[in-house]
C-alpha cells in the first residue's frame, strides 16, 4: 500500500447473496431464524423477504478494506448501523451488494474509513466506518 491520503478510494467489491449462502451462514453461526429463510416467517413480521443475516452483510462489507490492506490485521475498529434489510429472492441470481469505500480522514498512523453499501439503488448500510493503521 502506498501513501494514503484522504479521498483515496479503495476498489470497490461485489457480493452476490444467494439463498444458500444464507443457509450455509446459518450452520456456520448457528442463526437458523426464519426470517433468513422462511417467506412466511418473513413476510408475518412485516418484511419485503427473506433478509440476509447482518452479520453476514457486515463482515461482506469489512472486506472492500481487508482485501486493501496489506495486512487484515491492520482493521484496528470496525463497526456499522444497519438501515435497510438485504432481501435476498428466492431464485438463482440471488442479490448483488456492492461495497465501496473512502478514506475520510488520515492522522497519527491511522485512517478511518467509509464504507457505502449498495442493494439495488438503496444504502443498507449506514455509518459503516473502518479504522486502520497505515504506514
Amino acid at each position: 500500500m502506498s501513501a494514503v491520503e484522504v479521498g483515496t478510494e479503495l476498489p470497490s467489491l461485489t457480493v452476490t447473496f444467494r439463498r444458500e449462502d444464507l443457509v450455509r451462514y446459518a450452520g456456520a453461526s448457528g442463526d437458523f431464524n426464519p426470517i433468513h429463510w422462511s417467506d412466511r416467517m418473513a413476510a408475518s413480521l412485516g418484511l419485503p423477504g427473506v433478509i440476509a443475516h447482518g452479520m453476514l452483510t457486515m463482515a461482506s462489507a469489512a472486506r472492500v478494506v481487508t482485501d486493501w490492506l496489506e495486512d487484515p490485521a491492520d482493521l484496528v475498529e470496525y463497526g456499522v448501523r444497519f438501515t435497510k434489510p438485504v432481501v435476498v429472492p428466492d431464485d438463482d441470481k440471488g442479490v448483488s451488494v456492492t461495497f465501496s469505500a473512502k478514506v475520510d480522514k488520515v492522522a497519527d498512523g491511522l485512517a478511518e474509513i467509509d464504507i457505502t453499501a449498495v442493494a439495488g439503488e438503496e444504502k443498507v448500510l449506514g455509518r459503516a466506518r473502518a479504522v486502520v493503521r497505515v504506514p
